[in-house]
């Protein structure tokens, strides 16, 4: 049972990123689903937050507008496209379920720098 993210890099300020979470092992379709991310000295944050039908979706102010969250049940998978990228949103990123006691995957890093 295992979440894996993949899909980060480098990219300058102002490009694109499209990170996955795969899950396997069981079935995240009753699952809410959530991003998060830490940057070096920072706590961990909330960026963004899909329901398990994907019809309730939120972000945290740093994002909205810049990043879309959706999922897949299908392919068991849940992306975050990350558009307009600023330097302040290097960090790693992590997905997340609630599923049993909470399930981490190990994080994909993303550093914007010119």
């Amino acid at each position: 049972v295992q979440l894996v993210e993949s899909g980060g890099g480098l990219v300058q300020p102002g490009g694109s990123l499209r990170l996955s979470c795969a899950a396997s092992g069981f079935t995240l379709s009753i699952y809410t689903m959530t991003w998060h991310r830490q940057a070096p000295g920072k706590e961990r944050e909330l960026v963004a937050t899909i329901n398990n039908n994907g019809r309730s979706i939120n972000y945290s102010d740093s994002v909205k507008g810049r990043f879309t969250i959706s999922r897949d049940n299908a392919k068991n998978t849940v992306y975050l496209q990350m558009n307009s990228l600023k330097p302040e949103d290097t960090a790693v990123y992590y997905c997340y379920t609630p599923r049993g006691i909470g399930l981490w995957g190990q994080g994909t890093q993303v550093t914007v720098s010119s």
